[in-house]
């Protein structure tokens, strides 16, 4: 299936949680926010939230500064 992930086609071998594509690009869960078809998605919901074919995925990641 193909997802958009950060405005670029990304595959995946089928329907994926939030959770499980962050461990797939190893990526920390706890550094990041995640938004899903425009919505923003919880931490609490990474798990329960499911991605799906033709789904858009923005992931950011936060920087620190001063």
């Amino acid at each position: 299936m193909t997802i958009k992930l950060n405005g670029d086609p990304h595959e995946l071998q089928g329907p994926v949680s939030v959770s499980e594509l962050l461990q797939q690009l190893e990526i920390d869960a706890r550094r990041v926010a995640v938004e899903l078809n425009l919505a923003v998605v919880k931490k609490a919901a990474y798990g329960s939230s499911v991605i799906k074919d033709g789904d858009e995925v923005e992931i950011v990641n936060f920087v620190g500064g001063g």
